[in-house]
């Protein structure tokens, strides 16, 4: 049996998926959730606007000792993507606890950036 580890709550304050990107690589952002346990981990997105109400209970499933790099430009809510060219912020919640980070490839210009963050855990 392996022992779930990090938090079950979770907050990304800066999302931003750009309108257009140069070259070969689209940019992009990944909340990447660790579930080191034995059981599955259901993990649930909400996504916050300035100016519009948040995108809520997005699922996703995050098998037992098993990563996933979730694409925010692929999240849907009832048929409703993240819109590009907007700030967003991301909580993520689970109901058991997982580690989270945050990836974004900045390919707006010739020169890519990479940029790699764990989130805020809340306890």
């Amino acid at each position: 049996m392996y022992e779930a580890r990090g938090e079950k709550h979770w907050f990304i304050p800066d999302g931003y998926i750009p309108e257009i990107s140069s070259g070969a690589l689209v940019s992009h952002e990944s909340v990447c959730v660790l579930n080191c346990s034995s059981e599955e981990a259901s993990v649930r997105l909400t996504i916050y606007f300035e100016d519009r109400d948040p995108l809520e209970d997005i699922v996703v499933v995050v098998p037992p000792r098993r990563t996933n790099h979730i694409r925010t430009n692929s999240l849907l809510k009832n048929g409703e993507p993240i819109p590009v060219g907007i700030p967003y912020a991301i909580e993520v919640t689970s109901d058991i606890p997982v580690v989270v980070q945050y990836s974004r490839l900045d390919a707006t210009q010739a020169e890519n950036a990479l940029m790699s963050v764990m989130a805020y855990p809340i306890k």
